[in-house]
């Protein structure tokens, strides 16, 4: 029963979380007219996102599309020979509809996520949030507009260059380890893939990175309990996001990619 009762309050708290970060997202929109007078925080909060992140991102789309490419193509390899040159297809569908925003979503919740939850749950044990209030200082617009800004700005870029990388990982696969030239495998990707679905694509990276903001400026603000909450905290903050991603991730193909993109 210490199992199911765990489970129980996993599930209440992370519920819980959610909605309180729906509740802070309209707060943040009612801010954005303020957007420019903190457009400086806002660009630089966008370089730490974005920019800084460019590294892991490339490291994990380039072997993502890789992988993808090299197991693609050797089990097509075994079901007709020629069948391989069709991996370009493969590849470009699967890093623009799901893997690109995904996995960018997924590397910024730990790389971005965990670290904001824990730089406004310090500022909120140090009760600096309380002193923003105290000076007449929104909290939201001071601390949480920007970082939403940002992040809508940044994730859908990276999900971007996400999908070129690993496009061009699996070129590389198909060409130095099945034989598959350059043309055949990028006219496969271009003649599949269409305007929907990079769209798609952005409007996943586009609805990640308001979760991840969310929930990460929900968990860093409801903090509690001095350093030891503040890793609680910053630990919810990745796990709720990575979670709250998947489930996002069904819903937006089940509402509309299918009926409105895939045509069944």
């Amino acid at each position: 029963m210490g199992i199911f009762d765990e489970t129980g309050k996993f599930l209440l708290d992370m519920v819980q979380s959610a909605g309180q970060g729906t509740i802070l997202f309209w707060k943040a929109l009612r801010q954005l007219r303020h957007v420019l007078r903190e457009r400086h925080k806002t660009r630089r909060q966008a370089f730490l996102y974005g920019v800084c992140s460019i590294p892991v991102v490339t490291i994990t789309a380039l072997f993502t599309g890789m992988v993808i490419g090299g197991q693609t193509g050797f089990e097509l390899k075994k079901l007709a020979s020629g069948l391989e040159t069709t991996v370009g297809s493969i590849v470009g569908a699967a890093m623009c509809r799901e893997m690109g925003p995904v996995l960018t979503a997924v590397v910024l919740a730990g790389f971005v996520g965990g670290g904001m939850a824990s730089v406004i749950g310090t500022m909120k044990v140090n009760e600096e949030i309380d002193a923003l209030e105290v000076m007449s200082i929104n909290p939201v617009r001071y601390l949480v507009m920007p970082r939403l800004v940002a992040m809508m700005l940044a994730v859908p870029t990276l999900t971007v260059f996400a999908d070129v990388v690993g496009i061009g990982g699996g070129a590389m696969v198909a060409k130095y380890q099945l034989g598959v030239s350059f043309y055949t495998f990028f006219d496969g990707a271009f003649t599949t893939l269409s305007v929907e679905d990079v769209l798609f694509g952005l409007l996943k990276g586009w609805v990640f990175g308001i979760i991840i903001t969310m929930i990460a400026c929900q968990q860093g603000i409801t903090t509690t309990g001095g350093a030891e909450g503040v890793g609680r905290s910053t630990m919810r903050a990745v796990v709720y996001s990575f979670l709250m991603i998947l489930i996002a991730n069904y819903l937006l193909f089940s509402l509309i990619y299918r009926p409105f993109v895939g045509g069944f």
